[in-house]
């Protein structure tokens, strides 16, 4: 069986950050995702989805996300039940996050892609690698992912504005 759900959205309120009885993180927020389409009106929707994290990371996400940042979540589906103070069954389907990508500079509210927080893999390795940025580098001008030394100015696909002249067999499509 396959459960498995990634989401990019804003944040629509600061994470509320609890502690179990036996001391376990867990935070808990709402991320608000645009749906790919718009409605007759001509506007974009959006789904508000219940994100649940625990442990180091929920520290994390409460202490560097706030209202209107923008998180990359990976985790699962969950649904549970319970009966409220009315004795009614309330039925909740959240996201139980395995990973919280923060995509924005800390005190950002458009644009960036900088993760602050570790994943489960990255906590024992103790590197945070950027979004969408060779392993080990934090977006420093001198990157090094495995691939060698370079300066993010020797980018040999950055012209002058000029086209690029590759010939098409070249091309491994």
């Amino acid at each position: 069986m396959i459960n498995r759900v990634v989401l990019v959205g804003r944040l629509t309120k600061d994470p509320e950050l609890r502690y179990t009885a036996n001391g376990i993180a867990v935070a808990t927020f709402t991320l608000a995702v645009n749906r790919p389409f718009s409605n007759q009106q001509g506007n974009r929707e959006a789904d508000f989805i219940n994100i649940v994290v625990w442990r180091k990371q929920a520290e994390n996400a409460a202490n560097f996300l706030k209202k209107g940042s923008l998180a990359g979540v990976d985790g699962r589906i969950q649904t549970r039940s319970f009966d409220n103070n009315e004795g009614r069954r309330i039925f909740m389907t959240e996201v139980v996050a395995e990973s919280v990508q923060f995509l924005e500079p800390r005190g950002s509210s458009q644009g960036g892609g900088q993760q602050y927080g570790n994943t489960p893999d990255q906590q024992s390795s103790g590197s945070g690698s950027g979004y969408g940025s060779p392993a080990g580098s934090q977006g420093s001008s001198n990157q090094s992912g495995g691939f060698g030394q370079s300066s993010s100015n020797d980018d040999p696909f950055a012209g002058e504005g000029k086209p690029i002249d590759i010939d098409d067999d070249d091309l491994p499509f």
